[in-house]
Formats: C-alpha cells, sequence, structure tokens
C-alpha cells in the first residue's frame, strides 16, 4: 500500500473546495489543519481521549457550519481555530466535566496513589476498613452498599430510602473525606 500523499491547496481555494462540499477539500483540511487545532483542544482540556474526541467534534462543526464562514472577517485558520478552542472551552466548563473530576471511582483513586508513590497494592496495609470507620454513619453506609457490596447508586437510594442526589452528594463527601488521608 502506498502512503497517501497530502493535497495542498491555497486557501482560496480551499474555501471554494469547501462551498461546494468537494470530499477532496475537506481531506486536505484534516490533513493540514487537524495537528495544529489538536494542539489547541490538548492545551486547554489535557486528556488525551477527550481531546481528540474535541478535535471530531470541530471537524464535524466546521463541516456543518461552513456557510457561516465569511473570509472578509478573517482567515480560515483563525476561524477553525476559534471554533475549537470554543468547543474545548464549553467541554472544560460543563458541569458533566467538572462532575467526572470530582467523582472518581475508589478503585481508580487507590490506583492513581499507588502509581504516584511506586507501590503494590495491598489493601490490607492501607487500613481502608479503618479509614470507613472514620466517616459520618450516612457516608459510611453508602460507601459500604456502593463500594463493597457492589449496589448501583440508585439501588443503595432504594435500600436506605432517601433521594438518589443525597446518594451521590454524601458518596462524593465520604470519597474526599477519605483522599484527606492519602494527601
Amino acid at each position: 500500500m502506498t502512503p497517501k500523499r497530502k493535497i495542498s491547496f491555497t486557501e482560496e481555494e480551499l474555501v471554494r473546495g469547501l462551498q461546494n462540499r468537494e470530499k477532496v477539500a475537506v481531506e486536505s483540511l484534516y490533513d493540514n489543519y487537524s495537528a495544529s487545532l489538536y494542539g489547541v483542544i490538548s492545551r486547554i482540556v489535557n486528556e488525551t481521549e477527550l481531546a481528540e474526541d474535541i478535535l471530531q467534534e470541530t471537524f464535524v462543526k466546521i463541516w456543518q457550519s461552513f456557510s457561516s464562514y465569511s473570509p472578509d472577517k478573517g482567515r480560515l485558520f483563525t476561524w477553525m481555530v476559534n471554533i475549537a478552542r470554543n468547543l474545548a472551552i464549553d467541554k472544560v466548563r460543563s458541569k458533566d466535566f467538572r462532575n467526572q473530576n470530582k467523582n472518581q471511582e475508589l478503585e481508580n483513586t487507590v490506583n492513581l496513589i499507588d502509581e504516584q508513590n511506586n507501590t503494590v497494592y495491598k489493601p490490607e496495609l492501607l487500613g481502608i476498613k479503618d479509614l470507613v470507620t472514620t466517616l459520618r454513619p450516612e457516608q459510611k453506609s453508602i460507601l459500604d452498599l456502593v463500594y463493597f457490596k457492589g449496589y448501583t447508586h440508585v439501588e443503595a437510594a432504594d435500600e436506605l430510602g432517601i433521594p438518589l442526589g443525597t446518594v451521590k452528594t454524601r458518596l462524593r463527601m465520604a470519597i474526599q473525606e477519605l483522599r484527606k488521608h492519602f494527601n
């Protein structure tokens, strides 16, 4: 299989090709600009997989909204960088992204601590169960159900007869409390 050759257009030719919805123009656009746009996105997001998703989302948005691009208002690259930057910032500011970073799984947190300290995971030496006993009773019961008995958040809420949001809040607070012992 021969390596794919990069297609090169002037900016005017590229804009005309994109306006005409030509496949070769989109391929050239990706070949010539994806690395630069990925660099902008990855500096904002700092997570490879998410940056790749946002890059894909950027090209979809460029394709769908290309009719709004005007060469009179600025260069094509500047317009595309603004789209990439705005999508990355929107993702970082989104509630889902912030909650995802706050609510790490306990197993992931323990593995992260092991990697940072270069230690072997031995739960009996960590004293997790002893640390859990220092939590408030309502936090301890939720933690026991979710992490030690394998309940889902919904099942824990049903079992304890409390709202799902309360389960998630207490669980997050319990994990934050446990993290204090490892920092």
